[in-house]
């Protein structure tokens, strides 16, 4: 499960934010006008197509327009990617392994291009729907146009009666389903910049300089 957690990672960056009695489309577009930075602790459980039992960890996230990102599981392994505007890095401890990748070719059309883009980034990429209401939740669903470079089928989120986003459910092109609750969410925090500067340890091996 870790081998693909790279692409998995692009499906989960995510965040909360308030606005007083709007639809889940409109609070998705609210964000992309008024978040800056963002941050939350999370639950992930990441379910197979033949799989009856979810993997499920543990993490934390902040994100920092333009293009910072931290994204790090906590339980029941150590791993975390690295955005610091130019290029990703994820990094595994237990392999003493380093992943490096360029962010412009590795965002692509993705929920991390959704989530961190303007409207107008989102609109070329993103068909948009509102996608009922299930769970207490408003639902907005989120399809890549037809031809883009992805392997994520649809992505949903799901916001209170406040417009709070609190879940988010990843459907790849493989069958798998990655499903995400958030807390502890912070919106327009002040974030400090080494957050997002990463720099590889003694004896990593680093794939893909």
């Amino acid at each position: 499960m870790k081998k693909g957690f790279l692409t998995l990672f692009l499906t989960l960056l995510t965040l909360v934010f308030t606005t007083a009695h709007a639809g889940a489309l409109d609070a998705l577009k609210k964000f992309l006008a008024d978040t800056r930075s963002f941050q939350a602790e999370f639950s992930q459980s990441v379910q197979g197509p033949n799989s009856r039992a979810a993997q499920v960890s543990k993490g934390k996230m902040a994100i920092q327009k333009p293009g910072k990102f931290r994204w790090e599981i906590t339980q029941p392994y150590v791993q975390f990617i690295v955005g610091d505007g130019k290029k990703i890095w994820l990094h595994d401890p237990e392999l003493e392994q380093v992943t490096l990748k360029d962010m412009d070719q590795a965002l692509g059309a993705t929920p991390a291009a959704l989530l961190m883009g303007t409207g107008d980034d989102v609109l070329r990429q993103f068909d948009l729907m509102e996608s009922g209401k299930a769970e207490s939740l408003d639902w907005v669903e989120a399809r890549p146009k037809k031809g883009a470079d992805t392997s994520f089928e649809k992505i949903r989120l799901g916001f209170d009666a406040a417009g709070k986003l609190e879940k988010m459910e990843l459907f790849d092109n493989f069958g798998q389903t990655t499903r995400l609750q958030f807390f502890k969410q912070q919106q327009n925090p002040r974030l400090a910049s080494t957050l997002f500067v990463f720099t590889p340890p003694p004896g990593a091996d680093v794939i893909g300089e």
